[in-house]
């Protein structure tokens, strides 16, 4: 059987570098999906991935570009066969306070975030329900499911990344298609990183665990739910936070 392949976007990141690896060691072939103009992190991620090959390969995009998105999805078929895996990792923050916030911080985040995950789903879910397989992973946040002071914008786009996850898995379900979100909570990420170390304190203070997760740890759960056979699993919101947020 040909390898499943799998799309991550944001694939170059912190967080979608460390999906990328979980994917490749499962046997699919990964294409990492993101901004071509970080031509640094770019090479970056080449080196970190080099012991897989071509297991995992970069291609530029930008999620908000809804052409783009088809020419991708385009591209990975005609290239190393049709997506069976779409892992929705890309996203972006410009925060202030709602009284401070500019349209435009609210529309970029809300586009990059939340369209992304439309523009990109809206392009494999045919050909995953023809297939009759398929695996769709959208990468929230703990703030979606908590809010946070200074991200209406952030904790809208991902609160709304679950309301969309719960409707179309049941557009879906009996196609052989799931698709679930995974919430990080606060991880050790170069976004999170950013954040002051009096206030990043202050949020490790308040994390039952007592440290930040790391990004593998997210990894390993989206690998979980991209697995052949975790079809039973569709609609799930998948929270990995270190008992930050807590609910049932």
């Amino acid at each position: 059987m040909n390898k499943r392949v799998a799309i991550v976007t944001g694939g170059i990141g912190g967080l979608g570098t460390e999906i990328c690896k979980h994917l490749a060691r499962s046997g699919r072939q990964v294409v990492a999906a993101d901004l071509p103009a970080r031509t640094e992190r770019v090479a970056a991620f080449r080196e970190e991935t080099a012991e897989f090959g071509d297991a995992i390969v970069f291609e530029p995009l930008n999620v908000a570009d809804f052409q783009a998105c088809a020419d991708l999805v385009r591209h990975v078929g005609e290239t190393w066969g049709p997506a069976s895996i779409l892992v929705n990792a890309a996203g972006i923050t410009r925060d202030t306070s709602l009284r401070k916030m500019a349209p435009e911080q609210w529309t970029d985040v809300i586009k990059v975030n939340l369209e992304g995950v439309f523009n990109m789903c809206r392009q494999v879910v045919d050909g995953m329900t023809a297939q009759g397989f398929g695996r769709i992973v959208n990468i929230s946040s703990v703030n979606g499911q908590t809010g946070q002071f200074g991200q209406t914008n952030y904790s809208a786009a991902k609160a709304g990344m679950h309301g969309f996850t719960m409707a179309l898995a049941r557009e879906v379900a009996k196609k052989g298609v799931t698709v679930n979100s995974v919430s990080p909570g606060y991880c050790n990420t170069a976004m999170v990183q950013a954040v002051p170390e009096d206030i990043r304190n202050q949020i490790i203070a308040n994390i039952p665990v007592g440290r930040l997760g790391e990004p593998r740890e997210i990894a390993r759960t989206v690998d979980f739910l991209a697995a052949d056979d975790a079809g039973f699993i569709t609609g799930a919101n998948i929270p990995v936070n270190g008992g930050y947020f807590m609910d049932f």
